[in-house]
């Protein structure tokens, strides 16, 4: 069996690759796993959601093991109740950023943290031995609805007092978010105008990436409202991007290396977790603070057992997935929000001067179709082939992928983790070589697809 795991959870085209049977085995063989403890699940709001947590419990359930089902919940706040109200394993439905024709689930585990490789790996092989078993019939388990989103609440309530009465325009995308976004920052004491607040799983609105392309609509209310910022969240939340008080898209890089910064700067230093996809300007960002940067592969559940491992202070990821651990260790968007403001109020500075204080550098990112067959013989190849095309000195890295950089450039290819693509990702302090880099990676990438279909 092909492993069904990517670098967030289980994720693929619906009735393609994600099917109601396949996450049905999944549902059951998570109840093989846990000896009969019981199972908080969650969804999105994609048209598959409803379809695929229902099998997923009902897998659940064949093998014995009781569910609450919370309906529609961003993926941060499921991660947090399933620690909170002790349940063993949370499961979200959702394909986070992807297009409306993707859905999967991500698993939890009872300290609210993703499930990493070890866990996963289990799963993958209770499903691919059939070890799973059926439960008797008057053994089945049970499912019931319940609706503790409030204690979420409380908590962010009980811990962040806003002084200003911020103008927000709130954009959660139709997804996940809708309702609670908005609700939760007006109990905060601000004055939110929002738009694509209705709970739609073909995101008509934008695209479940809240990239600056799908915020132009935001941007644009942002500047003739007047407000203070734009928050924009992605499918489920895990993800948040901002329009500064200009209307003016803040690049996830930037906003990042801001925050990492604030958070050093409060906690007089510490560590930062971050993936090498990251900006250079992060590390510049932590040695102004006294702070050290720890760099993992991509995905939150790298970024999540590093910050673990070294106590950090904060960890994040280059698209708005943020992981403030004195809460909890799941990427949350709604809270990273709401910090976000905390910081301007802190440091009395607008969106627009909160990150001016971090350098940058020029940053181009894309990716190439390369069907999942071709994946590891392309990247196989590059590791090879892709440091003899510098001539200079430079270092390689093969943490994900392959890094190839100096003190003024990075070049990265990596295998993307939820879609059929190769990533390619360049920084430099010039950007006609950042260009340069961007093209140089794509032809590489190209030959080597194409090398691997004859």
């Amino acid at each position: 069996m092909s492993k069904l795991f990517g670098t967030s959870g289980v994720r693929g085209v619906i009735n393609v690759e994600v099917t109601p049977r396949l996450v049905f085995e999944l549902g059951l063989a998570v109840c093989t796993s846990l000896q009969g403890k019981k199972v908080v699940v969650a969804r999105d709001t994609r048209r598959s959601g409803q379809m695929l947590l229902s099998a997923f419990v009902s897998g659940v359930m064949a093998g014995g093991s009781d569910a609450a089902n919370m309906g529609i919940l961003p993926t941060p706040i499921l991660a947090y109740l399933t620690r909170a109200l002790g349940f063993e394993v949370g499961a979200m439905i959702t394909a986070s950023h992807n297009p409306p024709e993707y859905n999967g689930i991500k698993l939890f585990d009872g300290s609210g943290m993703a499930y990493g490789t070890v866990q996963q790996s289990a799963i993958e092989k209770i499903i691919e031995t059939k070890q799973s078993k059926l439960a008797a019939w008057n053994r089945i388990g049970t499912v019931e609805a319940i609706d503790p989103a409030d204690r979420y609440m409380e908590m962010v309530c009980e811990a962040v007092h806003l002084r200003k009465k911020w103008r927000l325009i709130v954009d959660p995308g139709c997804g996940a978010a809708y309702s609670l976004a908005p609700r939760l920052l007006r109990l905060l004491g601000c004055n939110v105008t929002t738009m694509n607040a209705q709970p739609d799983g073909f995101f008509p609105g934008r695209t479940p990436e809240p990239s600056p392309e799908a915020l132009k609509p935001l941007s644009l209310l942002v500047e003739t409202n007047r407000a203070d910022l734009g928050i924009a969240y992605d499918g489920d939340a895990d993800r948040v991007s901002f329009v500064d008080e200009h209307g003016i898209f803040m690049p996830f890089d930037r906003s990042l290396a801001a925050m990492a910064g604030y958070f050093l700067k409060e906690n007089k230093g510490g560590v930062i977790v971050t993936p090498i996809d990251a900006s250079m300007s992060i590390d510049e960002v932590a040695l102004r603070e006294h702070g050290e940067v720890e760099r993992t592969a991509v995905g939150d559940v790298e970024v999540a057992r590093a910050i673990k491992e070294r106590g950090a202070v904060f960890g994040g990821e280059p698209c708005g997935a943020w992981i403030i651990p004195k809460f909890h260790m799941c990427p949350d968007g709604i809270l990273s929000s709401i910090m976000f403001l905390n910081a301007l109020e802190t440091e009395n500075l607008s969106a627009s001067n909160f990150i001016s204080r971090v350098p940058e550098y020029p940053i181009m990112r894309t990716k190439v179709n390369c069907p999942s067959a071709s994946k590891a013989y392309a990247m196989a190849k590059l590791k090879n082939r892709l440091p003899t095309r510098f001539r200079e000195e430079v270092q390689v890295s093969n943490l994900d992928g392959i890094r190839i950089s100096t003190k003024d450039w990075w070049l990265l290819v990596r295998s993307s983790g939820t879609e059929p693509m190769i990533r390619v990702t360049a920084e430099a302090k010039a950007e006609k070589m950042v260009k340069n880099l961007l093209e140089l990676g794509v032809a590489e990438v190209l030959n080597m697809i194409k090398e691997a279909s004859l």
